[in-house]
């Protein structure tokens, strides 16, 4: 039965995936802060102007956020955050150009956006600190919000 060996490793994968996608993420949010890693996109290895509308509010977001996914703590509420942040550039800055993100350079945007949205859904996976804290919890008696991933 293949379908519960998928189903025995999808905490699993779904904590792999939750890193990477907070990785990435974290990576933007740094190079545009700090410069790191090439810089913002568009300064030749410069950081975005600090205060800028909407860069720099952006960049903090995708450090944050980022970096709270990565960890898998809060995941959900930041995911929420980093989702609700991609719709907003992709809809205000690249859509505007065209109507495709093939056409606008909005693929990041896109794919980030509905990586979040899932995370938002699934919760942290395995890794996280969400599901440590919660097994503490647990152990404690304390009544926890479900963790587990959903599958159909």
């Amino acid at each position: 039965m293949p379908s519960a060996r998928f189903h025995s490793v999808q905490p699993y994968v779904l904590g792999l995936f939750r890193i990477v996608v907070g990785l990435l993420f974290t990576a933007h949010g740094a190079a545009s802060l700090f410069g790191v890693l090439g810089g913002a996109m568009g300064t030749h290895g410069g950081t975005v102007a600090t205060g800028t509308w909407p860069g720099w509010y952006a960049a903090v977001i995708q450090l944050v956020a980022g970096a709270l996914v990565l960890i898998g703590l809060g995941t959900r509420g930041a995911a929420l955050i980093a989702s609700g942040s991609m719709a907003f550039a992709y809809f205000d800055i690249h859509q505007q150009h065209a109507l495709m993100p093939i056409q606008n350079g909005g693929e990041p945007a896109v794919m980030f956006c509905w990586a979040f949205l899932l995370l938002v859904f699934t919760g942290s996976g395995a890794f996280g600190l969400d599901r440590l804290f919660a097994r503490r919890a647990a152990v404690r008696g304390e009544r926890v919000p479900g963790q587990a991933p959903i599958a159909a």
